[in-house]
C-alpha cells in the first residue's frame, strides 16, 4: 500500500544514495526523485522543493554526511524548508560512535549499507507517517507551556521559546503524559529513531539543555525532572 504516501519527494544526498537502482525504486513507489551530489548543494535543493524526506550517505570524503545533516537541521526562519523533516543516514560504519554522531547532529536513523530496499523503503515510510501524524493533533498545553505541534511553536506564558528540532521532538514526547516517566530507551527510540542505542549521553544533554531554557522563559520554574535510574518527565511532584 502507497497511497498514504504517493506523490512524495525525496532528497538523495550524497554519490552512494544517487547511484544504482535506489532512485529507479523510489520513482516506482511512486516518490520524486531528487539529488545533491554534496552538501554544497544541499542547501540549494531545498531552496527549490520541499522534499518529505532526505536520505543522506554519511560515509562523503570529510565530515560531508554530517555536514548535510547539519544543513537541513540548521535551517533557521528565513529557510523556505522544515528543518524538522526527516533525515535517514546511510552508512557502512560499523562503529556506534559515527552512528552516534549522526544521529546528535539530527538524523532520525541510520540504515548500515548494504541494505535491502524492502527494509530502506519501510523504515523511510515509517519516519514520514512518524513525520505527518506527530504534527496533526492540535495543541498541547502543560501550565505555562503551550505547544502547538501543526506550527511547531512552543510558547512560555505566551512568549515564544526557540527550541531546535531535537528539543522541540524530547519536549513533546514528555508533553504527551507530562507526570509519567518516559525512559531514556523510548526517548532515543521515539525522538532520535535509535533502536539499540548502547551507552550515550544524547537524552541527557539534550534534556539538560531544554531544562535550562525552560527555567529561563519561566522565570525559573522546574521542568524536566531527571528520575534516575528510569529516565525522564516533565512535572516534578510538586507541580
Amino acid at each position: 500500500m502507497t497511497t498514504e504516501i504517493s506523490n512524495r519527494s525525496v532528497l538523495l544526498v550524497g554519490p552512494r544514495p544517487a547511484s544504482g537502482s535506489l532512485p529507479a525504486d523510489l520513482q516506482a513507489d511512486r516518490f520524486r526523485v531528487l539529488l545533491a551530489a554534496d552538501p554544497e548543494e544541499v542547501r540549494g535543493a531545498l531552496r527549490n522543493s520541499c522534499p518529505s524526506a532526505v536520505i543522506i550517505d554519511l560515509d562523503m570524503p570529510g565530515a560531508g554526511g554530517l555536514d548535510a545533516v547539519g544543513i537541513i537541521r540548521d535551517g533557521g526562519p528565513e529557510e523556505p524548508w522544515d528543518s524538522a523533516m526527516p533525515v535517514l543516514g546511510v552508512s557502512g560504519s560499523r562503529e556506534p560512535h559515527r552512528v552516534v554522531r549522526a544521529l546528535e547532529r539530527g538524523a532520525d536513523e541510520v540504515v548500515g549499507t548494504p541494505f535491502a530496499y524492502v527494509e530502506l523503503l519501510a523504515r523511510l515510510r515509517a519516519l514520514i507517517r512518524r513525520a505527518d501524524g506527530e504534527w496533526t493533533a492540535g495543541t498541547l498545553r502543560v501550565g505555562v507551556l503551550t505547544i502547538d505541534r501543526r506550527a511547531r511553536r512552543v510558547t512560555v506564558n505566551g512568549d515564544p521559546l526557540s527550541l531546535s528540532a531535537k528539543e522541540m521532538g524530547l519536549l513533546t514526547a514528555l508533553a504527551r503524559d507530562p507526570r509519567r516517566v518516559v525512559s531514556k530507551h523510548e526517548l532515543l527510540r521515539d525522538v532520535w529513531g535509535y533502536v539499540s542505542p548502547g551507552r550515550t549521553r544524547t537524552v541527557d544533554s539534550h534534556a539538560s539543555r531544554l531544562r535550562r531554557k525552560l527555567a529561563d522563559a519561566s522565570g525559573g520554574e522546574r521542568f524536566i525532572v531527571n528520575v534516575w535510574g528510569l529516565g525522564y518527565r516533565l512535572l516534578g511532584d510538586d507541580a
